[in-house]
């Protein structure tokens, strides 16, 4: 075992964070500082580099009918996955109906009702920045994502030189966002021991061992996802290994379920698909910042799943006929309710309101919820990956 390898040092840092965890709670959660500095420091890089990122992408294809296609092609991917996910979800779920009924009395989520309700149009408003640079301070990512395309296809539009000034100075800012990335990359092991350690202390085994059933079905949709639905679309679209592309690209995806933030793990999935991944540099920028804001593969999967188990705890099991609604609101909604704070949160709010289910039953799975966040952003990462290998050319 080559212990100056990075990825054995993440997989040794995980094993002795579960284990200080488990064992030291007291110490480890008195910790939780250095795991937190890691992951800021990569929140950092996310708002200069997703900006730079996104420019010098389209602004080196050149030209708008290049752009169409390439965006098209990642979109339809995007919501390709997405929807592969939740219809995985409602099949293990037929096949393992979970979920006993149970009373809500004594159940209490406050801040569930005070969450504003979903509206299309509050949503589709949301996206516009009135103030770029307060979007920019506020990481606001879908206003960064929509000003920074906006700037890149005006520039097609101005003389040469004006486009090798602009290109030449957000080339200039991306490189220097991915070279303190890889500093920043090289305290990995110690962040995620630190973030491991923590979550294990504050949760505990027996929260865990109490929602086991529920846990299982929600794991077993996500790692069949990931090394079945995602391998096998990357293999029929692309004809190559899937799972020794995934291999190499592995670091990232370990990075996503370390931080459970797709935002923190860009410069790693970045930085990893173009060395390690043989994608050209170009698609990397153009499909990775877009799939760290809308690529929600493992948050659909997750939803689906809460849902049904929190309507069977209810006892108004939904019939395959409402499943079916259900999947597609969550493909739907998943698209831009990922720009929202707490998105997870507020999807499950709105689709409890709608079937009209008691948002309180979300304090049965909430306690778990850290712990699965982990596994999804994982997979929402490994979709993000394989969508980028898929659009690339090279």
């Amino acid at each position: 075992m080559n212990f100056k390898n990075l990825n054995t040092q993440i997989l040794i840092a995980i094993v002795l964070g579960i284990t200080f965890g488990s064992f030291l709670p007291t110490l480890a959660l008195k910790q939780k500082l250095i795991g937190v500095v890691f992951v800021k420091l990569l929140k950092m890089l996310v708002v200069p580099l997703i900006f730079a990122s996104i420019f010098t992408s389209i602004a080196g294809l050149g030209n708008l009918e290049t752009l169409k296609q390439k965006g098209l092609k990642t979109l339809f991917l995007y919501i390709l996955t997405t929807a592969l996910a939740t219809f995985l979800a409602i099949i293990l779920m037929n096949i393992f109906p979970i979920g006993e009924p149970t009373s809500t009395a004594g159940l209490v989520y406050q801040k569930a009702s005070q969450i504003k309700p979903f509206s299309l149009e509050d949503m589709l408003v949301s996206f516009i920045p009135t103030n770029i640079f307060h979007s920019l301070t506020t990481g606001s990512m879908m206003q960064v994502i929509i000003f920074s395309i906006l700037l890149a296809i005006s520039s097609l539009y101005l003389e040469q030189k004006h486009q090798d000034t602009l290109y030449s100075f957000f080339s200039a800012i991306s490189e220097a966002m991915l070279e303190m990335s890889k500093w920043i990359i090289k305290l990995t092991p110690l962040g995620v021991f630190s973030l491991l350690s923590y979550i294990v202390a504050e949760q505990g085994v027996e929260v865990i061992l109490g929602l086991w059933k529920y846990i299982a079905v929600v794991l077993g949709a996500i790692i069949f996802h990931m090394f079945i639905t995602l391998p096998a679309l990357l293999f029929i679209t692309k004809k190559i290994n899937p799972y020794s592309y995934l291999n190499k690209v592995k670091e990232a995806i370990i990075m996503a379920f370390s931080t459970a933030s797709s935002a923190a793990t860009l410069p790693v999935s970045l930085k990893t698909v173009v060395e390690k991944g043989g994608v050209s540099k170009e698609s990397a920028n153009f499909v990775l910042p877009l799939g760290a804001t809308v690529s929600m593969d493992g948050t659909a999967a997750y939803l689906t799943i809460a849902v049904l188990y929190i309507a069977n705890l209810a006892g108004i099991p939904m019939d395959f006929g409402q499943q079916i609604i259900l999947g597609l609101t969550v493909v739907l909604l998943s698209v831009g309710v990922a720009a929202l704070p707490s998105a997870s949160l507020v999807m499950m709010v709105v689709i409890l309101n709608q079937l009209g289910l008691p948002t309180e039953y979300i304090a049965l799975i909430v306690s778990v919820d850290r712990i699965l966040d982990m596994a999804r952003t994982s997979l929402n990462v490994t979709s993000d990956l394989v969508v980028t290998k898929i659009v690339d050319d090279k």
